[in-house]
């Protein structure tokens, strides 16, 4: 049984982080629905930090960021699923202090 108290520290450049569910099914801009199993391409999906080591610079816990599923390792935590990868594996930060971001919103 896990020990509650218990807190894991992420080491160098290491990040952690809880994947954003809705990876099924979608739907168009035209509404039509897209079945999780008619993915042609790598699709890039959206998690949140829990973790970070002493070297991570770009991103915070809390920010929300863009990974790729398969480019990352997964670790389970008194019963939830956490990914572990390197700072320079994401590919994009969503948070309210970026000052100098691409005009997008989520």
């Amino acid at each position: 049984m896990p020990n509650p108290k218990f807190e894991i520290q992420m080491l160098h450049d290491r990040v952690m982080i809880k994947i954003v569910e809705g990876g099924g099914e979608r739907r168009s801009n035209a509404g039509i629905v897209i079945p999780a199993t008619a993915q042609v391409a790598k699709r890039l999906v959206w998690g949140e930090v829990f973790g970070v080591g002493q070297h991570v610079r770009t991103v915070k816990v809390g920010d929300r960021v863009l990974l790729s599923p398969d480019d990352q390792y997964e670790v389970e935590v008194q019963g939830s699923a956490y990914l572990v990868m390197r700072e320079r594996d994401l590919h994009a930060v969503a948070a309210e202090r970026i000052e100098h971001g691409t005009g997008l919103y989520l």
